[in-house]
Formats: structure tokens, sequence, C-alpha cells
């Protein structure tokens, strides 16, 4: 029963919300003269929706949403360091309701072009019965190991992380029935709750669906959503690998078995089972990839129809082989590691969906919200067709029991798609109220002095402070309400006091940065949410379990660090083939030598000074231009008189790398480092001009801007008239900086045989 005040505010909130469509045309006849009737209704909207955001997500993102309205208006009263002019109610209520840099701004827009139809399509997928699926799979091949049930968590929540993008939905779903089983194989509570934690924060990183805040930085750093994928595939992976390597040291020091499999495998099995799935899944990506590119060519304009009956073959092919291998074990009651082939077979055909989604986004380059829709559309078709099919190929004559089944998981699933989407709606609205704030007041400069001063210039220092801020929103904020926050703050500083230090901070990575915290904070003590509920699930200590499952996120905390410092794991400035291979390896090598350092044990337990060893052997790996610059400079400098004659010795459509001081709009002095892209012309003062930059050379022998060209790379970068051109930067011709790799890893060779003459001698 649903009380008649509350119908009452649901149609005023609707309404209200509707107000900007009804009224569009009288509107749009008086922007920035708002009548009476529009601010009663923008009022009416705010208070309605910090009323929503408390019924929906409780009171911490109200509390937020309305301190910033709160600043809006008390600026004159504020302290000197934040204060501003103020706003009139008219003025920030139609700034925050009436126009798209408030609550109907890129934040909210994001949620209703593209994440809907994600969750959505998450949700059915979660329906149909694809998330039983994956878990199965998981401990079908991972349950004999030691701590089995625990690194088949791990694989299953990354897995699940391509159906919810959602840590805590994660841990609800997988959790409920990862953790007992690995209480059973020995894990104490606390440490089952902390590993699904970890692994469930981690799913939110994998790719292809990573959350609606992956989303909105399609539109915060103006990349396409491919390009989000691929730089962040390598953290995720890495970062996954290590948590699978720490729960395997965490079985090997308490001594634990696996679970039992219905048949055992000897290591030639196991070696045919890996290489045959594995060259499988390529010979039928090859297919895939190449044969639809070779239809497109032959049938033309047909290929789609062509293309759509494949698909449909293969599809009813997947569905005879489920039914013809059915997993007949109950989750519930799985006391022995499933066999592979079996759990395999039953729901390849959920692969499917998944497949349409990543080559519509990978390969035809469509855009997230279409990729989207064809693969809810696809799995719609699934969801009403796999129970009457499955039944068909069972010999089971009552195919309308099917078909009624399929109509109710389509009903349910449409249900929890949009209840799932309740939250980030309201979420991504009352986050628009901060943004307004930002852009009504100005704060966002502020805030660029006020860290400037608190971190003293200190890039380091200021990238720890905004870590801490976003675990500190993050503890009562959904991931995507403070990504938007700390990116909307933060993400402009981190950008503009790197270049004043020299360091080119790629946007991308400073919004990542902000993306990963935010998600840790769901483990932080002591109000991470998703520690609460794996703890709920597993009986244990909720702040016990956060703070180990934060001991074990330690590895995924370093990450953004890293990529700040070294760009290359996030796969920008690759040169070759080899750079990406010894990238891909050094940040794992690194990653999994940091998590034995973490956890105090590698071939045995670790001694202090190995441990400190081996916390420098994983620096190093993760960034060896730190000890290499100390020996030589990356970059050779050249006297801003010389730019002429120096921008001819940059390659066309390279970088050049210039080094400029002046004083920006408010008369502040400042220095930094850009990055202007050379054209083909000619000669130097050619290029120069095409760049946006007209220079000349005055008394004193400095190079001065005299001219800006509208709209040009150089006034992008932010240079503007009367700067000085200090300095050009080019490359340094140096030793490579890997070199560096061979005394760290003669380093870990040295633990290493410490440590296995110390284990045999306690053996």
């Amino acid at each position: 029963h649903i009380p008649i005040h509350d119908w009452v505010l649901a149609l005023l909130g609707s309404f209200a919300a509707a107000y900007i469509y009804i009224f569009y045309s009288a509107l749009s006849d008086r922007p920035g003269a708002p009548i009476t009737t529009d601010i009663v209704f923008a009022v009416t909207g705010i208070l309605l929706l910090l009323e929503a955001t408390r019924r929906a997500l409780g009171p911490p993102l109200m509390v937020v949403a309305g301190v910033f309205l709160l600043y809006t208006f008390a600026g004159p009263y504020m302290p000197d360091v934040i204060a501003h002019k103020g706003a009139s109610l008219n003025k920030a209520m139609s700034h925050f309701w009436l126009t798209t840099e408030g609550v109907f701004g890129v934040a909210l827009g994001v949620s209703t072009n593209f994440v809907f139809l994600f969750v959505l399509f998450g949700a059915l997928l979660e329906q149909a019965g694809a998330g039983q699926y994956f878990i199965r799979l998981s401990f079908s091949l991972l349950g004999h190991l030691k701590g089995g049930p625990a690194k088949a968590a791990v694989v299953s929540s990354g897995l699940s992380g391509v159906i919810s993008g959602s840590s805590i939905a994660n841990v609800v779903t997988t959790g409920t029935f990862t953790i007992p089983l690995m209480k059973r194989v020995g894990f104490p509570a606390t440490k089952a709750g902390a590993i699904e934690v970890a692994a469930s924060t981690n799913g939110q990183l994998t790719p292809p669906i990573m959350g609606a805040a992956a989303f909105l930085m399609v539109e915060y750093v103006g990349i396409p959503y491919i390009d989000v994928i691929k730089h962040a595939i390598l953290p995720a992976a890495i970062s996954y690998i290590a948590l699978f390597y720490i729960v395997h040291l965490e079985a090997v020091k308490a001594g634990m078995q696996g679970m039992p499999r219905e048949r055992n495998l000897s290591r030639a099995e196991w070696l045919l089972v890996f290489m045959g799935g594995f060259l499988t899944m390529c010979l039928v990506g090859a297919l895939v990839y190449f044969g639809i590119g070779w239809i497109k060519d032959v049938a033309g304009d047909a290929s789609l129809w062509v293309i759509g009956l494949l698909v449909s073959a293969t599809y009813i092919l997947l569905l005879w082989l489920a039914a013809k291998f059915p997993d007949r074990h109950d989750d519930h009651e799985l006391m022995i590691a499933p066999r592979i082939r079996t759990t395999a077979l039953s729901g390849l055909h959920f692969l499917l969906p998944v497949v349409v989604l990543i080559w519509c986004i990978g390969k035809e380059r469509l855009s997230p919200g279409l990729s989207a829709f064809w693969a809810t559309m696809f799995m719609i078709i699934i969801i009403l067709t796999q129970h009457p099919i499955l039944r068909f190929f069972s010999g089971t004559s009552d195919l309308m029991t099917g078909v009624r089944q399929g109509m109710t998981d389509l009903f349910n699933g449409m249900v929890s798609g949009s209840r799932n989407m309740i939250g980030i709606g309201v979420a991504t609205a009352a986050a628009g109220i901060v943004v307004g704030t930002v852009t009504l007041t100005g704060i966002g400069q502020v805030m660029t002095e006020f860290v400037e001063l608190v971190s003293g210039g200190s890039v380091l220092l200021m990238l720890i402070f905004t870590a801490i801020i976003s675990l500190i929103l993050g503890m009562g904020l959904p991931t995507t309400a403070n990504y938007i926050v700390v990116s909307s703050l933060m993400a402009p500083v981190i950008v503009s006091l790197g270049a004043s230090h020299g360091l080119i901070v790629p946007l991308i990575a400073v919004h990542l940065f902000v993306f990963y915290f935010g998600i840790l904070a769901d483990d932080t003590p002591p109000v991470g949410l998703a520690a609460y509920a794996a703890a709920a699930i597993a009986k244990g200590n909720p702040i016990q379990t956060g703070i180990q499952g934060f001991t074990y996120d330690i590895r995924t905390a370093i990450l953004p660090f890293m990529f700040i410092f070294n760009t290359q794991l996030l796969l920008i400035d690759i040169g070759s083939v080899w750079e990406l291979l010894l990238t891909i390896f050094s940040a794992l090598g690194a990653m999994l030598v940091f998590a034995a350092a973490t956890q105090g044990f590698w071939l045995t337990k670790t001694k202090w000074y190995e441990t400190i060893g081996l916390l420098l052997i994983a620096f190093t790996l993760f960034r060896p231009g730190f000890w290499w610059d100390m020996a030589w400079p990356e970059y050779e400098q050249h006297s801003g008189s010389a730019i002429s004659q120096q921008v001819m010795t940059v390659a066309p459509g390279e970088d050049m790398r210039l080094r400029v001081a002046g004083e920006d709009f408010s008369g502040k002095y400042q220095e930094k480092t850009v990055l202007l892209a050379v054209g083909e012309e000619t000669t130097g003062e050619d290029r120069l001009f095409n760049m946006g930059l007209e220079l000349i050379t005055n008394d004193d022998g400095k190079t001065i801007v005299d001219n800006i060209g509208f709209a040009s790379p150089a006034e992008k970068a932010g240079i503007d008239f009367d700067w000085e051109i200090l300095s050009i930067e080019t490359i340094n011709d140096r030793p490579p900086r890997q070199l560096m790799f061979i005394p760290a890893l003669l380093l870990l060779l040295g633990i290493a045989l410490m440590q296995k003459r110390r284990k045999s001698q306690t053996a």
C-alpha cells in the first residue's frame, strides 16, 4: 500500500521534471529571465530531488548536495579562501533546473542515453541465468585447486562484472554462493568476505561494462567508449591476476586443499583442456572477425540478413548442446567441482549477446547506447525463446510452460533493470547540483588554488589528497555520484598542477584515478557498503572484513598512482609490439611482486628486509624512469629563441613540447608545459602560425607571444597574449629506461634464493 501523500509527491516530481519539456518554447523565449512559475517548479523539483535521493540512496548524497546548495547562496559569508559573490534564488534555481548546467546536465543525459540500456542488459542477462552459469563455470575450472572456491570467487566476480557493473551487486549475487564454500575449505569468515569484496570491487573495473561512471568518461574526456575500454583493460587484468595470486598465497600459508572433483584429470588432460579451449576461442574469434568482413564484402546490402541467419543458427546449435549436456547441479548444494565439459556447454549461448555488444562497440564503432540496444534486443529474444527450445530439444512436449517461463523472466528482468536504474538516475541528478554549483560559483578555480596551497605544489601530495577525498565521499555516495563530484572538482586541478611541474597528465588518466578510488570506497572502513554486505553473508565482523578487504585491495590502490606517472600502463604512447609486451609483463610482474610483499609471504614467510626489497623491485618495474631520469634526464632543454629551428626537427603529426609562462585571466603568474601538434608546413614560421603562435623577440631577448590564433591549438592549450616561451624540450638520446629491469630482476633472484634456502632448512 502506497500512502496518498507519496502519490502526490510522485506526481509533483514528475510534472516538475516534465516542465522543461512541456513549456520548452516559452522557456527558450526568456533565457535567463525566469518568471515566478518557473522558479516555483524549479524549487519544487530541487526539494523533491533531495527527498528522492534520501529515500533511494540514504542521507549522505543528499547532505553533500545540500552543502553545495548552501555554498551557492552563502558565498559572501564564507571564509576568504572559498568566498564568492553568491547567487540569488532566481539565478540559482534557473541555473540548476532550467538549463543543462545543473540537474539536467551531462551526467543525467548519459544515464538516460547509455547507462539505462546497459543496466537493463545486465538485469536481463542475470535473469536468464548467466550469473549462475559464470559461477558454475569458474568452479568447474578452479574449484579443485588450493583454496579453489576463493579462486573461483575471484574469476566469477570478474565475469559477473560484465553483467552488473556494481561491486555491491556482485557481492550479493556471487557472494551468497562463494562465501559459504570458501568457509567450508578453511577460510575464516573475515577473509572469505574480504576476498569476495576485493573481487567484486574489481569487477566494476572490468571492461566492457564498468558501471555508469565509465560512460560519463566518454562525455567528460571526449573519447569513444572503445578507447575507455582500451585504457582500462590492462590495469583491470593485472589487478585481477594479482588478487588470484593473493588468494593462492593465503591458501598455501594455511595449507588448504581444494574441492574434490567428479573425476580427477591428469596434467596432460588439463593441458589439453586449456590448450584446446584457448585454440578454439582463437579459431572462433578469427572466423567471426574475418568471416563477417568477408560476408559484408560479398553480400553487400543483404549482409545484415545473412549475418542474422548465421547468428540464429549458432544460437540454435548452442541451445541443442545445452539440452544435450545439461548441468544438473543444484547451486546451493555444490559439494564437488562440476565437470568442465558439461558445465561449459550448458550455457555458451549466454556469451552471444556479450559478443554482439563487444562487436558493435569495438568493430562496428557504434555508439555505446546503440550497441547496448542491439545486445539488449538479442537478450530479449534469448529470454523468450531459450526455455521452449530447450524443452523441444529435451523431448518435452509441454512447450507452453517454457513460453510462460520466458515471459515471466522477461517481465522480472525489466522490473529488475528499472529498479536498478532508480538509484543511478537519482544519483546522477543529485550530483548535477554539485556540477551546477561548480559552474555557477567558480569554485573549481578556488579548489585549484586551495589544493595547490595544501599540497605545497607537490603532485604526489595532491594525488593523495584527491584519493582521500574520493574514499571519504565514496563511503556514503554511489560510485557514479562520487566520480562526478570529485572529477568535477579535482580533475582540472591535477592536470593544471601537473603541467606546471612539467608532467603532462592525460585527462583519461586523471578520470580513471578518481574512478578507481571511488570504487575502492566500497570496502573502506568504517562505511564500506560492499564490506557490510559480505560480512552479513559470511557472518563476520563488517569492520574487520572491510580492513582485510582493503589490505587485499592495496594492489589496486597503487595502480592509479602508477599510471599517472607511467601512462604506458594505460596503453598510451606504445610504439611497437615489443614495447607493448614489455609493458604488459613488467606491469604484471610488478603487481605480483607487490602482492607478495604486502602479504608477507612468497616462497616462505618474508623477512622485513625482503619486504622492502620486494617493494623496491615492484616500484622499479612499474616506474623504471624514476631512477633512469636521475642519470639521464628525459628531455633536453633548448632556448625559447630557437623555437623556429626546433619546430622543423619535429615530424609532422608529432607533438612539440614547450615550457611557457605568463599571467592567466585572474592576473596570476604561472608556468606550465604544453604539447602542440606540428603540421606539414615547410617553414618554421608557417608551422608556428598553424599552431596559433605569432612570436616576437623583446629587448631582453625573450621570445614573447604577440598574437594567438582563434580556436588554435595554442589557445586550447591555455597559452595567452604576452606569454613567454621559456624553452623547448626534446627527447634526450639516452639508453632505454627498461635497462633498470635488470638490477631489479637480479635482486628478485637473490631474494628467491634466500627464501628457497630458508624454506628447505625449515622443511
